[in-house]
């Protein structure tokens, strides 16, 4: 029987620093991601972000990421409207609340960041109804096979 491929919100920081560092707990989840291992799923603001902080501060991945949009594209979910991110104004800045609420839009298995703002507010996880973890945290629990709850 075939592990089933989880479908995870990556946050931009995960895939910076996949391409990065590809030894790295992101590397890794990105070669799961290239060997279909897994669907990701990301917003427009999330790829927007990758790029313009792949352009800033590591121009020489761009062929890397290039050829990873064009090899294996993600599923790319509308950004969210203003209503759904202004829900999250209270807890988090603009650009985290829309990143927040698009990811719980899309209705990841996972939602993948390295962003404390997320992660170190449980709130934030309980209203969301999302399982918000590190890199790290979602491949001890993948490669695990079972959905435990790894935040505690």
């Amino acid at each position: 029987m075939s592990k089933p491929k989880p479908r995870v919100f990556l946050d931009s920081n995960v895939i910076f620093s996949g391409l990065y560092s590809p030894d790295g707990a992101p590397g890794v989840i990105l070669e799961h991601f290239v060997k279909r291992n897994l669907r990701v799923v990301v917003s427009q603001q999330v790829l927007e972000e990758v790029i313009r902080t792949i352009k800033e501060k590591l121009p020489d991945a761009i062929p890397a990421l290039r050829r990873l949009l064009i090899n294996t594209p993600p599923e790319v979910v509308v950004d969210p409207k203003l209503p759904d991110i202004e829900r999250w104004t209270k807890k988090l800045h603009l650009g985290d609340a829309a990143i927040l609420a698009a990811a719980i839009a899309s209705q990841p298995d996972y939602f993948i960041t390295g962003d404390r703002h997320f992660l170190d507010n449980q709130e934030i996880a309980e209203n969301a109804g999302l399982k918000i973890v590190t890199p790290a945290q979602f491949l001890k629990t993948w490669t695990k096979g079972d959905d435990v709850d790894e935040r505690g």
